[in-house]
């Protein structure tokens, strides 16, 4: 066996690989008569050094000649490498040669490059489902405004080219994406930490809450440092509570120089983990590590010597060797921040990549094998191990804690993630809650789970879960409006226009409510209108339909004071019966008023402007013919005037019949073609869906008016010019009177009319109606009336022809 990294911060790595095999050796049911070993090489982060460990591998062991190599017996088999996805490449140049399997335990490199693929088994699970999760967890607290910092490697470059694109099309916008400055080795510390200070200085300017940090292992280290890099340069910016949001390559464990840091920083961390079980005996395994055991290697003394700050003596002569190491230090002891006894995650997939390995050379040296394999088992090893891909690919097992190992048709593990919660104390101990998972197994409904209420959040948000938005949320009642120049995630918020609501926050458009619906005043909802028309139930309905009444009463009661006095010279005067056709009319037309009071219905709509279309010609021609007698009248009583015979009733008549012959041809041709109908005004008052009668052919409608305005201009014309004509009772002038209240009243209709909603246009038509047949009323018939009741002596022959 051999691993490709190897430094203190991953030392748990080493412990469980020497862990697993320790395992399967002591375990005859695995692999007998056979014993696994391994090969430890520290690529020290660059490829030369990753390109030479390679290389020593094809030697003769403690020779460096590539390529020819005699001891068969410490041939290696198989690889596992990581956790770094940007070294492992370099590896595979020179081992896919050979054919030589690679288990990667760490990020997954090179999925793209499927002939390079093809010699790699990753016991990491799909680098995708973590960016789903990622994404998952942006979306379930609705954080849409982050930062991102990343290493510009093939993980980096993947991260930007899949998950970019997938959280802005998720509403997710990035303040800013770093790249952090490139790890050296040099001894310059405060050199080196220049490039991290300035991004310490940019998150901690920055207004979001949340960065993705979407890094590599070595890089937790710097991490660990973030709050002293004020110690490294003089960074005035006081610190902030970020919730950081790290991927499952990066660990925070076995880094024994940052022994004396706290762990501050990352309290409130949530983290992606493999998921793991606990391994049974892993930490009864740690307890017994002993640096003193002639069995333990040096790479144990090293740590040991790191992490207790203590030394061995490594030569007899050595008489100044500070504090002594005496072996009896346990490493349980230790603070987590420098080494953690539970299994990490990458820990666990080692573990599981070296059971992988023994089972697939289980079943490559099984009976129903041997037919393939006729050479020894040293041979097949160093000559045909290429066969164990095949094997690998197809393993299925159970661990020893009980979870099944197997990989699925893409080639990836069958496990997910955990995602993880991490809570710090003063004493640089830390509890790792698992707080949710990604599990690739279940349905895609329940791919993602999140416990929010066991998160333990940054000190600076008190329990309080973090808001991060670009800008504050557009309620309800308004819209979302795109400022120029900025991130999408970014918006200054407009209040719906009229007659428009938007029910949900960050609303991008308002719509309108539905026909029967209206908004609220916080423009949010939609309230159910309620339907209305002129009732006799409301005072307005009640008062017009009692004027309505009343005066046809006094219609009436006109009507039967002239038949009564029928006799007396007032009465016959200008054609009685013209008098009682007039008054009969106007009884109609107050009586008329009726029927634009109540709901509309079929009947209703049918009858009342074409009633009052007819009505009101009737009464305009009585009006006309009246006059036009009175012109009549006085022109024949010129000697020798050819005027005489056409003073009559036959006249009167004739015009009064033709006038209303014409209203009645143009109200039939209306009411046939196109009649009124009911209906329901949905848009003219927000609140209300106002029951009207539609008028059909609104030709016809304005028809009708043209006519009456016809006929109201030419008996008004005749009246005005007729108004001087001598007599004592002249009663062209109380026509012209008359008519010009008649012209004012449906002059100043039109306007109102137009301006007004509602059954409110009903009470207008109403009023007009009422007014200007009262205006006929009272201006023609009240002088007569106070004659004949209150001045009879005036109600004679002679005083009426007097000049």
């Amino acid at each position: 066996m051999y691993l490709c990294r190897f430094l203190l911060q991953n030392y748990q790595h080493i412990l469980a690989l020497v862990f697993a095999i320790k395992e399967i050796n002591e375990n005859n049911h695995i692999l007998f008569n056979m014993t696994l070993g391994m090969h430890l090489s520290n690529s020290y982060f660059m490829a030369r050094w990753t390109y030479l460990a390679s290389m020593e591998l094809l030697s003769t062991r403690g020779r460096f000649i590539p390529n020819y190599k005699c001891d068969t017996k410490h041939w290696a088999g198989s690889v596992i490498a990581g956790p770094n996805s940007h070294i492992c490449p370099f590896m595979a140049n020179v081992l896919n040669v050979y054919k030589m399997p690679q288990l990667i335990y760490g990020s997954s490199p090179m999925r793209g490059d499927q002939i390079q693929a093809a010699f790699f088994h990753r016991f990491f699970p799909d680098g995708d489902q973590q960016i789903v999760g990622i994404l998952q967890l942006l979306l379930y607290f609705k954080w849409t405004w982050i930062g991102l910092y990343l290493q510009r490697n093939e993980s980096g470059d993947r991260f930007i080219q899949n998950a970019v694109p997938l959280f802005s099309k998720q509403g997710i916008c990035f303040e800013f994406m770093g790249e952090i400055p490139q790890e050296t080795f040099s001894n310059d510390i405060a050199s080196a930490f220049k490039g991290f200070s300035k991004m310490y200085v940019n998150v901690m300017n920055s207004t979001t809450n949340i960065i993705i940090v979407y890094c590599e292992n070595q890089v937790t280290i710097i991490f660990r440092l973030l709050p002293y890099y004020r110690e490294f340069e003089d960074i005035s910016i006081e610190r902030k509570d970020k919730v950081l949001i790290m991927p499952a390559q990066m660990e925070f464990t076995s880094t024994p120089f940052l022994k004396d840091r706290g762990m501050v920083f990352i309290h409130g961390v949530i983290t992606f983990e493999v998921s793991s079980k606990e391994i049974f005996g892993f930490n009864k395994f740690l307890q017994m590590r002993n640096p003193t055991s002639e069995a333990e290697d040096h790479l144990m003394r090293v740590f040991w010597e790191e992490a207790f700050e203590c030394s061995f003596p490594k030569d007899k002569l050595d008489e100044d060797t500070g504090r002594l190491c005496t072996g009896e230090e346990k490493l349980e002891n230790l603070p987590q921040s420098v080494f953690d006894t539970t299994m990490t995650g990458q820990s666990y997939s080692i573990y599981n990549a070296v059971y992988a390995v023994a089972h697939a050379l289980q079943a490559m040296f099984s009976p129903k094998h041997r037919t393939r394999v006729k050479v020894g088992r040293e041979m097949v090893l160093t000559q045909m191990a290429w066969q164990l891909h095949h094997y690998l690919r197809t393993i299925a097992f159970n661990n020893t804690a009980g979870e099944k190992i197997s990989f699925n048709e893409n080639g990836d593990l069958d496990i997910g993630f955990d995602i993880i919660n991490w809570v710090t104390f003063p004493n640089k101990t830390f509890v790792k809650f698992k707080v949710g998972k990604i599990d690739p197994a279940a349905s895609p409904d329940k791919l993602f789970t999140i416990s929010a209420q066991n998160i333990t959040w940054p000190t600076m948000f008190n329990q309080v879960l973090p808001l991060s938005v670009c800008n504050d949320h557009c309620y309800s009642g308004s819209r979302k409006m795109k400022i120029e120049g900025k991130p999408f995630c970014c918006y200054d918020c407009l209040p719906c226009a009229k007659g428009k609501i938007s029910n949900q926050m960050d609303a991008v458009d308002c719509f309108q409510c539905s026909e029967d619906q209206y908004p609220n005043k916080a423009q949010n909802l939609c309230i159910l209108k309620t339907t209305t028309f002129l009732s006799y139930n409301e005072p307005l309905g009640i008062t017009l339909a009692s004027v309505s009444l009343f005066l046809s009463f006094i219609t009436a009661l006109v009507l039967g004071i002239f038949i009564k006095k029928q006799d007396t010279p007032i009465v016959k005067a200008n054609n009685r019966s013209l008098t009682y056709i007039l008054l009969i009319v106007l009884l109609l037309s107050f009586l008329c008023s009726l029927l634009f009071i109540g709901q509309p219905d079929q009947a209703k709509c049918f009858m009342r402007q074409a009633a009052f279309g007819i009505i009101f010609s009737v009464a305009l021609s009585c009006i006309l013919g009246k006059t036009i007698l009175v012109v009549l009248a006085f022109m024949a009583t010129r000697p020798a005037s050819k005027m005489r015979k056409w003073v009559g009733n036959k006249l009167a008549f004739s015009i009064v019949l033709f006038c209303s012959l014409a209203q009645f041809i143009i109200c039939t041709v209306w009411l046939t073609i196109s009649p009124p109908f009911p209906d329901s005004d949905m848009h003219s008052i927000a609140e209300e869906i106002v029951l009207e009668c539609n008028e059909g052919s609104t030709t016809m409608f304005y028809t009708v008016l043209g006519f009456l305005g016809f006929l109201t201009a030419v008996s008004f014309t005749v009246a005005f010019l007729a108004r001087k004509l001598p007599d004592s009772f002249n009663e062209a002038k109380f026509i012209t009177f008359s008519m010009l209240v008649f012209c004012s009243v449906w002059i100043s209709f039109v306007p109102t009319y137009l301006s007004t909603k509602g059954k409110y246009m009903v009470a207008v038509e109403i009023f007009s109606i009422l007014a200007s047949a009262a205006g006929l009323l009272g201006c023609i018939f009240s002088p007569k009336c106070y004659i004949i009741i209150m001045r009879p002596d005036l109600n004679t022959k002679g005083h009426l022809i007097k000049k």
